[in-house]
């Protein structure tokens, strides 16, 4: 958790390493998962690994009890499973009624838990400056609304609600219209592949929709008055929608996406190649 934070942020404290890709060429590689891992417990001990699990821990309990409380306070009426494509319309419409009530609940868990994922960034983030401010869960709280009031624990919400609508609707209607035309119902499998679709589509989606979760957790850390959220590391932005546009100015929406692959930021002429 914290090695891939530190690398949305954009923290490399090790160089980059020469290797091959597919094709034999040359090419960069940042440090990976494990050696980005070794170099945090260099420098913090096991414990530098674990920055910030407390708040993490409580904001994901507290989005699953949110999930569970709005789903009983709101219970979606049964429907009968359809499959066959003379029903696509009532098909459909069981997908729209579902995926609608399904973001109904992430929307208000994400709304509930955010600021203890606030917390959480900052408590990592602050490897970066050595910084101990914000030093537990209590005090956390009492800093931020003290410096930035109630809308500080609901920087970076608006991209972060944006990606899980975005990835909902996609994720739930490409899964059904793959169903209903591209897989037969005399196909002897057809349930088994039925039930892997969405699994599918969940991490292809998930790789499109990672910007939003980038830009949403960079404008949780940014202008804090943390070493991680200035310059060099990143402008003030004014907005999410400024963080969105510098980033892929920079070329760099995905950062952060991959921990063992990471290819380095440059362009190619900077080394030789053979």
């Amino acid at each position: 958790l914290l090695t891939s934070f530190l690398s949305q942020v954009g923290h490399e404290p090790l160089p980059p390493t020469i290797g091959r890709n597919v094709l034999g060429r040359k090419v960069l590689y940042l440090p990976g998962f494990f050696t980005y891992a070794r170099h945090i417990v260099e420098v913090d001990g096991k414990r530098g690994l674990f920055r910030g699990l407390t708040p993490r821990l409580i904001s994901s309990t507290l989005s699953t009890i949110t999930r569970g409380s709005v789903k009983k306070a709101f219970p979606l009426e049964d429907m009968e499973h359809v499959s066959n494509k003379d029903d696509v319309k009532t098909s459909l419409r069981k997908v729209v009624r579902e995926t609608s009530h399904e973001m109904m609940m992430q929307c208000v868990s994400r709304v509930v838990s955010h600021p203890l994922h606030v917390i959480s960034m900052r408590c990592m983030v602050q490897f970066v400056g050595r910084e101990v401010k914000y030093s537990g869960v209590f005090s956390a709280i009492g800093r931020i609304f003290k410096e930035e009031g109630i809308l500080g624990f609901f920087v970076g919400l608006v991209p972060h609600i944006l990606g899980d609508v975005i990835f909902l609707w996609c994720c739930n209607l490409l899964a059904h219209f793959i169903n209903t035309y591209a897989v037969d119902d005399n196909f002897s499998q057809a349930s088994v592949i039925r039930s892997y679709t969405k699994f599918v589509m969940g991490i292809a989606v998930s790789m499109l929709t990672y910007p939003f979760l980038l830009v949403g957790d960079l404008m949780a850390v940014n202008n804090c008055g943390l070493r991680a959220g200035l310059p060099p590391y990143a402008p003030a932005f004014a907005s999410w929608i400024h963080c969105w546009r510098y980033l892929s100015a920079q070329g760099q929406l995905f950062r952060g996406s991959s921990l063992l692959f990471r290819r380095a930021p440059i362009p190619a002429a900077s080394f030789p190649l053979d």
